[in-house]
């Protein structure tokens, strides 16, 4: 069956939510600043996702406090989230936990007392049986390894004892969803992420053992719940196995990206599945891609040298025409834009400086890796004082009615000056292929030469 891939908009995430007016509130913040740092979100199968009954969410956990904010906005239904404890006495941090009924996971590595935890089991079932939904990262903590960390028991421990204590009441649907969060750089401004949503399938109540949970059935679900969890996520021995296979997904999928066409997200993500899964099937494959890759690694080096992406070479697929007059479209706008685009730049410059100040100084939470969380944080914070200081300049010089539009007008500023640099930065690489096209045509043809030779390589694989 063909996935259902969609593309996250903003008022995808914002509109038609539950809950109270403050946990809306946040949805709003959390969703627009999620927005502006991310390119791009994808969803895939998320209508896949029932919107009633006992569910539980298990995820990888790649990026601290991002990855269960993604799934905060992604989804219309009313979600608590399992969230280490320590985090509840942050300011501000624990407030917006409790507002969205996070629940606290006591951990040792956070030498904190694990007998707390059995009140959070009591909490989830009760959620449970009356039809919510919980999330937990069954790895435990947030980290930067290039697969799945051994999964702990905790999720299969909530699933069986929710269904074990229900059978006293009436018997409850429950169901385990498996979600993959993939980043193409889960640190840097501008990138793109993914929620894979796996097939849901329903848990099974067990018979307790003087009265606990048989261990054997706790093992059994654990294991049925990191399967899941390996089918919508990446998994690779080193970082560089990872690298290797985005370097061949950016030449392959290249092949098909132009202009006005960019691949999906998750058909980067399929490729990248594919390429590790099949590369550790059998030592005579692995010489094989090995070799590929050393063409793809040396090719990747000649276009730096030019200062072109793979997809760049495509140009030669469009009629001259229909190129010129892309330029001439995209350069007009930049020019029309281009003084609210400076004011944005300079306006904003110092709350973007420090953020990424902030997220050098504190790189990990405890064990977790948080960079991409402190830098979100510090935008929400930073971002509205620069604008509250822009009105109140304003204010000083003008009056309050133009300092009232100033807030407004400061954000589409801001806005209109990331995308100026993101279309700088496509139409440099773009106007670069141009360039190479008609003054060395010759070695633009032995470049897209190359390339369709290593995409045929890649398809035999």
């Amino acid at each position: 069956m063909k996935p259902d891939v969609k593309v996250l908009r903003l008022g995808d995430m914002v509109f038609n939510r539950q809950g109270v007016f403050i946990r809306r509130a946040i949805h709003a913040v959390v969703s627009i600043a999620l927005r502006l740092f991310f390119r791009r979100i994808e969803t895939v199968n998320a209508s896949e996702v029932p919107y009633k009954g006992a569910l539980i969410f298990v995820m990888n956990h790649p990026n601290g406090l991002i990855d269960p904010a993604l799934v905060f906005v992604a989804l219309p239904r009313k979600i608590s989230f399992l969230a280490k404890s320590t985090l509840f006495k942050v300011p501000v941090v624990s407030y917006i936990l409790r507002v969205i009924e996070a629940l606290p996971v006591y951990r040792k590595i956070d030498s904190a007392d694990v007998t707390q935890n059995a009140k959070t089991f009591e909490a989830s079932h009760e959620l449970l049986r009356k039809g919510g939904a919980i999330a937990i990262f069954p790895e435990g903590v947030s980290h930067n390894s290039p697969k799945l960390l051994p999964i702990k028991t905790g999720a299969a421990r909530i699933a069986l004892g929710a269904l074990s204590v229900s059978q006293t009441d009436e018997e409850i649907d429950l169901k385990i969803v498996p979600v993959g969060l993939f980043y193409t750089s889960k640190t840097t401004f501008r990138s793109e992420a993914l929620l894979h949503f796996g097939e849901p399938f329903p848990v099974k109540s067990v018979e307790l053992e003087d009265g606990d949970l048989p261990r054997e059935a706790v093992k059994e679900l654990t294991e049925k719940i990191e399967n899941s969890l390996r089918e919508v996520t990446l998994n690779a021995e080193t970082g560089s196995a990872i690298n290797n296979a985005d370097e061949a997904a950016n030449l392959f999928l290249s092949v098909s990206e132009t202009f006005d066409l960019e691949e999906p997200l998750s058909a980067r993500f399929e490729f990248l599945r594919k390429y590790l899964a099949e590369k550790n099937t059998r030592q005579e494959k692995n010489l094989k891609a090995d070799k590929v890759a050393h063409r793809i690694s040396q090719y990747k080096k000649k276009l730096r040298l030019i200062g072109l992406e793979p997809e760049n070479l495509s140009l030669s697929s469009q009629p001259f025409w229909y190129v010129f007059q892309d330029f001439l479209v995209r350069v007009f706008l930049l020019l029309l834009f281009s003084p609210l685009a400076i004011i944005g730049t300079i306006l904003h410059f110092p709350a973007y400086q420090l953020s990424k100040i902030l997220a050098s100084h504190y790189t990990n939470h405890g064990v977790d890796d948080i960079i991409s969380t402190v830098k979100i944080i510090s935008g929400i914070v930073f971002m509205p004082l620069t604008w509250i200081a822009a009105a109140i300049f304003v204010y000083i010089f003008w009056g309050w009615k133009l300092a009232l539009a100033a807030v407004p007008l400061c954000f589409f500023c801001g806005y209109v000056a990331l995308r100026s640099l993101e279309e700088i930065e496509d139409l440099r690489g773009w106007f670069r292929a141009v360039v190479l096209l008609y003054r060395k045509r010759k070695l633009f043809v032995e470049l897209l030469r190359e390339r369709r030779d290593i995409y045929l390589s890649l398809k035999k694989q």
